[in-house]
């Protein structure tokens, strides 16, 4: 589902004369259908940048990122776009969304651009939001005034709305009580019994080890590594 071959990143710092940065080569990754991989490593070894040139949002010096057969690295915009509403979900840990927005509206969105009823992509919203814990009272509010808590769980409810053949989860469970993380990692468990290819980074060694088949130390993918 997931297939990563050779793939190089560098960052040019246009403030300081062009100067490149080379911050991964070589990397290579592969990740089945009902797997969950966890990228791991020392801060600053790439595991976010790795995420964010899988989602399309970092382009590759070289190499082949491949997700449901779209070739990440040669797509055009709109294939990107097409394959972030319909395969690859991404669930980062801050909140992005449009001001003003109810919750129930935000939960619900990536239900309603894939021409899903207005009445069942609301209901499917409303379920994650009683499991993660959202009082329905702050369900017609835009949840950017919410606490930090809760706007991962909403975070976490849009993103597991749809059920994504691939998804991208950074951090999922940092700073939930218990209860609210147990939630999250039965979604997650839920997604790969369903076939879903995961790939996140968990600094939650317990919950690593709960939901994820392997590691991969991105480590191994630094410039200062290679041999």
């Amino acid at each position: 589902m997931i297939e990563i071959r050779d793939l190089s990143k560098s960052f040019t710092l246009h403030n300081q004369g062009g100067a490149v940065i080379p911050v991964m080569t070589g990397a290579q990754l592969s990740v089945a259908r009902g797997e969950c991989v966890a990228l791991t490593g020392m801060s600053g070894a790439g595991k976010s940048t790795l995420m964010r040139m899988i989602y399309g949002n970092y382009l590759a010096a070289s190499g082949s990122i491949r997700v449901a057969g779209t070739q990440i690295t040669s797509a055009r915009p709109r294939d990107i776009i097409r394959l972030r509403r319909e395969t690859l979900g991404y669930v980062s840990q801050f909140l992005r969304v449009v001001p003003r927005v109810p919750t129930l509206r935000v939960v619900a969105e990536p239900l309603l651009a894939l021409g899903q009823p207005e009445d069942e992509a609301l209901a499917r919203a409303a379920v994650l939001l009683t499991q993660l814990n959202i009082p329905e009272r702050l369900w017609s509010i835009s949840p950017t005034t919410f606490s930090g808590g809760e706007q991962q769980r909403v975070n976490i409810a849009r993103g597991f709305a749809h059920d994504y053949p691939a998804l991208l989860l950074d951090e999922p469970t940092a700073s939930l009580d218990g209860a609210n993380r147990d939630v999250v990692l039965r979604l997650i468990e839920t997604a790969k019994a369903r076939g879903a290819a995961i790939v996140g980074i968990f600094h939650d060694e317990a919950a690593r080890n709960r939901v994820c088949d392997r590691e991969v130390d991105v480590t191994g993918f630094t410039p200062a590594r290679v041999a």
